[in-house]
């Protein structure tokens, strides 16, 4: 990745802080957290790292449809 170049302390750059506040912006770290807790998971039971690209795969595959459910309702309450 590039270093970011902005006029801004910090190096953020104008809207930063609106796309942290946002909902997309926060379900995405919430599902990537979620990921490399399945990974830590899947490579303590294989006794070795499984690596990001199938950790995600597999949390795709098996788990990202009843977490997202879970979080819907959770929402709602």
């Amino acid at each position: 990745m590039y270093p970011r170049m902005s006029s801004e302390p910090n190096g953020l750059k104008e809207g930063d802080e609106l796309l942290k506040n946002s909902t997309l912006y926060r379900e995405f770290l919430a599902e990537r957290e979620e990921i490399l807790r399945h990974k830590w998971i899947e490579s303590e039971k294989a006794g070795r790292d499984i690596g990001f690209e199938a950790a995600l795969t597999d949390w795709i595959v098996h788990h990202r449809s009843e977490w997202r459910t879970s979080r819907k309702k959770g929402s709602l309450s």
